[in-house]
């Protein structure tokens, strides 16, 4: 609710930017976990002051291609409704809010800054890239360290859900983008499509059908109610929990033991 809300309120897209820039972080290091997983290497990883990103990779076959197009949007989302289930897991926010500093740090070093660097790739948007992921990291392991626990589950929360609708918001926008009747603009729906000759609009449909089937998964898992025990199962009443040995030995034993 707090997220809708901020839409409407004038200039609110400041609070929330940092947040936009940590969700392109984790979008771009999709593309680049899925790169290093299909045996490519990555050259650079940068994002640019309107939280806008890119991350260069060598080109792989057919089913790298289109692994690697496809994890920027999916991998947002999976990464957001993982912190959803580690919310409902109970696993300690501040476990999860250094591992996510500690990640986008680790992207920011190898990929923004080292990179870059070493493999001849654009330098211009290591400033940036560096000073953005360097004050996010340090800000997600500041608010573990000293905000309480409330405080701390609520920016859990608060990034899961960003990670969700901001995965969705761009979907649509490539989507739109993908029409055609939309402006030819460089996107990963179009990557997909000059791979497979299949056209963007169709590979925007399916990863918003892929990331909404996900979504509902995760919040059918969410909000289900726990099971009962039967140890919390009540006793009727008039049963007793101890039998009379002494008196009448009984037939039948009832209750809890």
């Amino acid at each position: 609710m707090l997220s809708i809300v901020l839409w409407f309120i004038p200039f609110a897209e400041v609070l929330t930017y940092p947040f936009r820039l940590f969700v392109t972080f984790i979008h771009e290091g999709g593309h680049a976990i899925a790169a290093l997983l299909t045996g490519n290497a990555v050259e650079s990883l940068s994002i640019a002051t309107n939280a806008s990103g890119e991350t260069y990779t060598t080109q792989g076959g057919l089913f790298s291609q289109m692994l690697v197009s496809s994890a920027g949007y999916i991998g947002s989302m999976i990464y957001g409704v993982a912190l959803l289930v580690m919310i409902r897991k109970a696993v300690a926010a501040r476990i999860v809010l250094i591992a996510s500093g500690v990640i986008v740090l680790l992207l920011t070093i190898i990929y923004g800054v080292y990179k870059p660097m070493t493999s001849g790739a654009a330098m211009s948007g290591i400033p940036f890239t560096f000073f953005a992921g360097t004050l996010l990291s340090l800000g997600l392991v500041a608010i573990a360290r000293f905000a309480n626990s409330r405080i701390a589950t609520f920016f859990v929360s608060f990034l899961a859900v960003q990670c969700v609708l901001n995965a969705l918001l761009d979907l649509k926008t490539v989507f739109f983008l993908s029409t055609p009747f939309g402006p030819s603009v460089p996107s990963d729906a179009v990557n997909m499509a000059n791979a497979t000759g299949v056209p963007a609009m169709f590979w925007a449909a399916t990863w918003i059908t892929i990331s909404v089937g996900i979504l509902l998964l995760t919040m059918r898992l969410y909000v289900a109610t726990r099971k009962t025990s039967p140890l919390e199962l009540p006793l009727p009443s008039g049963v007793p929990l101890i039998p009379d040995y002494l008196n009448d030995p009984p037939q039948k034993v009832y209750g809890r033991w």
